[in-house]
C-alpha cells in the first residue's frame, strides 16, 4: 500500500496508527500472499479478523446491555447477532471505502472481491482488531461505536431484535408448553412468476391458522402470526 493510500483511508477511519504495518496487514486479504507470490509479502488478515470479531462482540454486548436493560436476554443476543452479522459490517466497510483499499490476488480481483460482502466484513474486521492492537481497547471501542453503533442508532433500534413472528410464535409455545409448530405447504397456484402459496401451522396434530404469501416464507410468517393471535385468545391452544 502506497504511502498516500495509507494517509487516505486513516483519513476516512479517523484514526492515524502508531505502527502502519498493522493497517497493511488489516488490509491483506490471504489471496495476496498465496496467489501472488510477492517477496515479503505480509501475511494476511485472517488472525486480526478473528481478533476483531471478539473486539466488535464485547463492544456491542456491552452497549447493548447498558442501554436496553429491559430487553430479554433472546432479544439482546438477536440484536447483538444483527449489528454484527456479515451483512451489517459489510454495510460500514462500504461506507468506509474499505474495497479500495484491500490487497487482494489476481484471481480474487479478476472475481469482483472488492465488492464481496464476506471480504468487506472481515475487513472491517481485521481493521478494528488492528486499532486495538495499535491504541487499545478504548480508542477500538471509539472506533467500533462511531462508525457502527451510531450509524445503526440514527437508523432505529427500537425494533432491533424483536423476533420475527416464526421466533415468537416458536416461544410463545415453549412458554405454554405445547408441542413445537409445523409448518406444511399444502397449495401452490398461479403462473410460475406469479405463484400464490398457503401455508398451515399443525400444532398438536391439528392446524392451528393458515395463511397465503406470494411466497413459502411470506406465507409461514403470516400463517404464524395469525396462529399466536389465536393462542392470545386461546392459551392453552383451544378452539
Amino acid at each position: 500500500m502506497l504511502a498516500s493510500e495509507r494517509a487516505e483511508l486513516e483519513s476516512r477511519l479517523g484514526y492515524t496508527f502508531q505502527d502502519p504495518t498493522r493497517l497493511e496487514l488489516a488490509m491483506t486479504h490471504t489471496s495476496r500472499h498465496s496467489e501472488s507470490r510477492v517477496s515479503g509479502a505480509p501475511a494476511s488478515n485472517e488472525r486480526l479478523e478473528l481478533l476483531g470479531d471478539a473486539v466488535l462482540g464485547l463492544v456491542i454486548t456491552d452497549r447493548l446491555t447498558l442501554i436496553f436493560s429491559d430487553w430479554s436476554l433472546g432479544r439482546l443476543n438477536r440484536a447483538k447477532a444483527h449489528l454484527v452479522s456479515a451483512q451489517m459490517l459489510s454495510r460500514v466497510a462500504r461506507r468506509l471505502d474499505l474495497g479500495r483499499f484491500l490487497q487482494l490476488g489476481p484471481g480474487e480481483e479478476g472475481t469482483g472481491g472488492r465488492e464481496k460482502p464476506k471480504l468487506l466484513a472481515d475487513a472491517y474486521e481485521a481493521v478494528v482488531a488492528a486499532i486495538f492492537r495499535d491504541a487499545g481497547l478504548q480508542v477500538a471501542s471509539a472506533f467500533v461505536l462511531r462508525t457502527l453503533w451510531e450509524p445503526a442508532l440514527a437508523e432505529g433500534l427500537g425494533s432491533l431484535g424483536e423476533p420475527d413472528a416464526k421466533t415468537a410464535l416458536q416461544e410463545r409455545l415453549r412458554e405454554l408448553h405445547l408441542e413445537q409448530g409445523e409448518y406444511r405447504l399444502v397449495a401452490s397456484s398461479g403462473p410460475e412468476h406469479q405463484r400464490t402459496f398457503r401455508v398451515e401451522v399443525w400444532i398438536g396434530g391439528r392446524t392451528l391458522a393458515s395463511a397465503e404469501g406470494r411466497s413459502k416464507k411470506q406465507a409461514e410468517l403470516e400463517a404464524a402470526r395469525l396462529a399466536l393471535a389465536h393462542l392470545e385468545q386461546h392459551p392453552a391452544g383451544g378452539d
